[in-house]
């Protein structure tokens, strides 16, 4: 075989799929990736030629070597776990939330006003407050039970129960988003009922002192998270009625994997929010020091959110998920 006829005649196809194989699959549309799916088979075959024909060590190790970097370009080599773990949490998770912030911000402005005026009218009300319940019922929660709920179990267990209970409520706010996020704003109204009426009947008999201080430690952040599912909820229902420029399966796949993310990353928000409910709000005696604790985690999860969500999406990011394929695409 001429091996100087055999270079002149392939070169250009060489030189070619270098080009593919440096850019990335990232960065290729989808006829770029039938080319270099074409092109990595076409080297295949000229290294297998070279190697029986003419064994020309020069020319061996530059096919062997194309051929190598154009199969982990065509088969998507996976990424060590460690990478993807980093990615989510400086990449996707961020990101997502960012993107979603109006969403967040618009489902956090409008559940605190709702739970603003129905504190308000329960506490103005007395008729309402005995219709909610008796009034030996009322001076013991309001004396006893909200203050004990805090302490009445095992600060392990019951971070692990408000975990689970918080990341349940969560759940179905982002999950029920499929049905036209209806069913989230009814998650969102009980949420907002039960803080309203609380700190309605904790006000009307003067202990809101009490009532702030054991909620803001960890309902700083725990509500936070679960505003934040609601808009994904949200967001994910509204796609469902106005798609926008995308295709409406398009759009739904890519708010689906969205909240996903939200999903995953909250898991992590949660858990924070509970150990502190368990460990710090019914156990450190101090008031400024409970809710100190409870706006350093809330500015840390914040800063974490805007920093790095706005840095990623500057840089093109969209939070999805890398679209690097685990299997060979089939050429057209």
């Amino acid at each position: 075989m001429d091996v100087d006829a055999f270079v002149a005649a392939h070169n250009a196809e060489w030189r070619r799929l270098e080009q593919l194989v440096n850019r990335g699959t990232r960065k290729l549309s989808g006829a770029e990736i039938d080319e270099l799916v074409e092109l990595y088979q076409r080297a295949a075959t000229h290294l297998s030629v070279v190697r029986s024909s003419s064994p020309e060590p020069a020319l061996v190790g530059r096919l062997s070597s194309l051929v190598a970097r154009g199969r982990a370009a065509v088969t998507g080599a996976q990424a060590p776990m460690w990478r993807d773990a980093a990615r989510f949490l400086t990449v996707s998770f961020p990101v997502t939330a960012y993107r979603m912030r109006w969403w967040w911000l618009g489902s956090a402005v409008l559940s605190n006003i709702v739970s603003l005026v129905l504190a308000i009218w329960v506490a103005r009300n007395p008729q309402v407050q005995t219709s909610l319940l008796s009034p030996e019922q009322i001076k013991q929660l309001v004396d006893h039970d909200f203050a004990n709920y805090y302490t009445d179990h095992a600060a392990g267990a019951f971070a692990f129960q408000v975990w689970v209970n918080n990341a349940w409520v969560s759940a179905q706010a982002l999950i029920f988003g499929i049905l036209l996020g209806i069913p989230t704003v009814l998650v969102l109204w009980g949420n907002q009922l039960n803080l309203g009426v609380s700190a309605g009947l904790m006000f009307a008999h003067g202990k809101g002192a009490i009532f702030f201080g054991l909620i803001l430690p960890h309902g700083l952040l725990e509500l936070t998270a679960v505003y934040l599912a609601s808009a994904a909820g949200l967001r994910l229902g509204w796609t469902i009625i106005d798609p926008g420029p995308r295709r409406r399966g398009q759009a739904l796949a890519e708010e689906g994997r969205a909240a996903m993310s939200v999903a995953i990353g909250l898991i992590g928000v949660l858990a924070v929010s509970g150990a502190i409910e368990g460990f710090v709000t019914g156990h450190v005696h101090v008031t400024w020091l409970r809710i100190a604790i409870g706006v350093v985690a809330e500015t840390a999860f914040l800063t974490y959110v805007i920093v790095f969500g706005r840095r990623g999406a500057e840089e093109g990011e969209i939070g999805d998920a890398e679209l690097v394929p685990d299997a060979a695409p089939i050429a057209a």
